[in-house]
C-alpha cells in the first residue's frame, strides 16, 4: 500500500512525464507555398500538417506574401502578381507587372506592396493594386530591404553601388559609395543605420542613415551571401561561402560579435525568441539537414534532418513551429520549437513531414 509521501512523489513523476511529452497543438492558420516548378501555391492547413489545395497560377512562382487583415496572399510569377483568397482558397485576380520581376515585399505599415524590377522599384496599393510610385534607376538590381520605422529603401545592384531611396519621394535615390561591391543589405531596426556587406571582399559595413557616413568597415571569415535578423533586432546573422559558419554581428555597436560553426555550408536562416526559446535555424542543403543555434550562448543545440536540398526558412507567428522547404524532396519539414532540446548526441526530433509539390522556394503563414 502507497503511504502519502509515495503517492506524492508518484503523482509529481507522472506530471513531469506528461510536461515532458507534451504534444503540439498546430497552428490555426494556413502556409501558402510557392511551387516554382509546379506552377501552383499549396494551401498547407497547419493544424491538420495537410495540404487542403494546391492553387494553380499562370508561370513559375518564386514570392510569396500575405496581408495580416486584409484577406489577401499575392505570388510573384513570370510578370505578374497573382492575388489569392485565404478564406477561399482560390485565385482571385493579377496585375500584370509589365516585365519580370524580382522580389515583393509588404511595407512595415502593411499599407503598400512593393515591388524590385531589374532597373525600377515601384509601389502599389495592397488593397487595390493601384499604382503608388517608381523608382527608376540605372544597373540592374539584385534585391531590396525596406527600413522598419523610417521611411527608407535599399536596393543592392550588379556591379554598382546599392542605393538609399526615400520612400515617400518618389524618382529619388542616393548611391552609397564603398570601397567594394556590396551584395547583401539590411536595415538596423531603429532605421538609422543601414548594414552593407560584399562577398568577394569579406567586409561588412554599418552606414548613417540618411547621410550614407561609414561607421565601421568590420573584416568577416565567410563571402557574406545572406542576412537574417534575431526578432528584436539586437543581433544580426551571415552565412555563406568560406567557413562553415554564421557571423554574429551587433548592430547596435558596429561589432562582429562571434563566428560560429553551424554544420556544413550554412544557408538560409530563421530565428524565433519566445519566453523561454532564443534559437536560430540554419538550413544545411549539402547535408540535408537543419542546424539549431541557441541565441543566447551562441551554440549547437541540435542537427535535424529535414529532406534534400532545405532552402527556406520560417517560423509560425506563435513561435511554435519552424517550417523548412526542401527544393529537391518537394516537401516541408517540421520542426516543433519546443521539442529541441539539447542532448548528447546534439540531434533533434522532425515534427512531421509534408509533400507539398515540385520544388517549393517560398512560403508566407496566415493565421485563419
Amino acid at each position: 500500500m502507497l503511504t502519502r509521501r509515495q503517492f506524492g512523489i508518484a503523482a509529481g513523476a507522472l506530471a513531469g512525464l506528461s510536461c515532458a511529452r507534451e504534444k503540439g497543438v498546430g497552428f490555426e492558420g494556413h502556409a501558402f507555398v510557392a511551387n516554382e516548378e509546379g506552377g501552383a501555391i499549396a494551401a498547407v492547413n497547419l493544424t491538420a500538417f495537410a495540404v487542403t489545395r494546391h492553387i494553380r497560377i499562370e508561370g513559375k512562382p518564386t514570392k510569396v506574401v500575405s496581408h495580416p487583415s486584409l484577406p489577401s496572399v499575392w505570388a510573384l510569377a513570370s510578370g505578374f502578381l497573382h492575388e489569392i483568397d485565404p478564406t477561399r482558397l482560390e485565385f482571385r485576380r493579377k496585375l500584370n507587372l509589365g516585365g519580370p520581376a524580382i522580389d515583393v515585399q509588404l511595407s512595415p505599415d502593411s499599407v503598400h506592396l512593393w515591388v524590385l524590377f531589374p532597373t525600377r522599384l515601384a509601389r502599389f496599393v495592397a488593397e487595390t493594386l493601384a499604382p503608388a510610385g517608381t523608382w527608376p534607376f540605372p544597373a540592374e538590381a539584385v534585391s531590396f530591404v525596406l527600413a522598419h520605422r523610417e521611411p527608407w529603401a535599399a536596393v543592392v545592384r550588379k556591379d554598382a553601388p546599392a542605393l538609399l531611396i526615400p520612400t515617400g519621394q518618389p524618382g529619388r535615390h542616393t548611391p552609397i559609395l564603398l570601397p567594394y561591391q556590396t551584395g547583401l543589405a539590411h536595415f538596423r531596426s531603429d532605421g538609422k543605420q543601414l548594414m552593407l556587406a560584399g562577398a568577394a571582399a569579406r567586409l561588412a559595413s554599418f552606414v548613417t542613415v540618411p547621410d550614407g557616413q561609414t561607421i565601421a568597415h568590420l573584416p568577416l571569415a565567410i563571402e557574406p551571401r545572406r542576412v537574417t535578423a534575431k526578432p528584436d533586432g539586437g543581433e544580426l546573422y551571415l552565412t555563406g561561402d568560406g567557413l562553415d559558419a554564421v557571423v554574429v554581428l551587433y548592430p547596435y555597436l558596429a561589432e562582429v560579435g562571434e563566428t560560429v560553426l553551424a554544420g556544413r555550408r550554412p544557408a538560409a536562416m530563421a530565428a524565433v525568441s519566445t519566453s523561454d526559446i532564443d534559437y536560430l535555424f540554419v538550413a544545411n542543403p549539402e547535408a540535408g539537414n537543419v542546424t539549431i543555434l541557441d541565441i543566447t550562448t551562441h551554440k549547437m543545440v541540435g542537427v535535424v534532418a529535414v529532406g534534400k536540398d532545405p532552402s527556406f526558412l520560417t517560423i509560425t507567428p506563435d513561435g511554435q513551429y519552424a517550417l523548412v522547404l526542401n527544393r529537391a524532396s518537394g516537401d516541408m519539414g517540421v520542426i516543433r520549437v519546443k521539442s529541441v532540446v539539447r542532448n548528447r548526441g546534439k540531434s533533434a526530433p522532425l515534427f512531421t513531414m509534408i509533400p507539398v509539390g515540385s520544388r517549393p522556394v517560398a512560403a508566407a503563414v496566415r493565421e485563419m
